[in-house]
């Protein structure tokens, strides 16, 4: 069942949706889905409602509230140059220190339509740092963050989330495209020893001749096998770390 918020932070109003079982199952624990960078959809609202359907409280927030209105767009937007211009230039603008202090306001959201405990936090593509961000930012109030073929998760950059591991508390698991240039061997190498070196439980794990996006129904490169196995991993964790 989806239900459309909106969020009051520190910039504004964000447009929100949660979701709630339809399946009958209750729902105790909350769950923020970071989207990936075509925004809120069909198909992430179809993934939310999955989640949801497995006894969460989900909240997809539109992390891209500041430019208003724009789009819809799909998992083939970016072959379209102006679609792509339009997605880079509210992704530049999207930082990760607006995401990180959004965040507690998407926590207090959860909680505010009935999510008990501990929450946990998973993104696609751009939401994969932001997820990770999210866990070292409120340490005391997520406990299980998972990232799924997330861009830049060990950079060179000052906000890179693998230089804020020693913060995270929660349990953590990173689904790398076995093909994607935004998150290459090395980067993997060095979240591994910024996570093993902060202390966190964690698994990187390699879904090999997956490419970026495989997990998204819209994405022209989705892969059936691929997102079951996914599901797998991420109903898992929350299964164990949100009871």
């Amino acid at each position: 069942m989806k239900q459309d918020i909106d969020i009051k932070t520190a910039d504004g109003m964000a447009k929100a949706a949660v979701f709630r079982p339809d399946n009958g199952a209750s729902a105790g624990s909350g769950v923020i889905f970071y989207m990936d960078a075509m925004g809120p959809r069909a198909s992430l609202y179809e993934m939310a409602q999955r989640l949801a359907d497995a006894g969460h409280i989900v909240l997809l927030p539109d992390l891209f509230y500041r430019f208003g209105a724009y789009g819809p767009f799909d998992g083939s937007a970016f072959g379209n140059p102006a679609s792509r211009e339009t997605i880079m230039t509210m992704l530049r603008g999207t930082t990760q220190q607006m995401t990180r202090n959004d965040s507690a306001a998407f926590l207090d959201a959860l909680s505010a339509a009935g999510a008990k405990g501990p929450a946990g936090v998973v993104g696609y593509c751009m939401g994969g740092a932001r997820a990770l961000t999210a866990a070292a930012a409120y340490p005391d109030r997520i406990a299980a963050a998972a990232s799924f073929h997330g861009g830049n998760l060990a950079s060179e950059a000052e906000d890179s989330p693998h230089r804020l591991a020693a913060d995270i508390k929660a349990r953590v698991y990173v689904g790398a495209a076995g093909i994607d240039n935004s998150f290459p061997p090395e980067q993997s190498a060095r979240l591994a020893e910024a996570l093993r070196t902060g202390g966190v439980d964690h698994i990187i794990e390699n879904y090999v001749g997956m490419s970026h996006g495989w997990t998204v129904p819209d994405h022209g490169v989705y892969d059936e096998t691929g997102a079951e196995r996914h599901w797998k991993r991420l109903l898992n964790l929350f299964d164990e770390a949100l009871a």
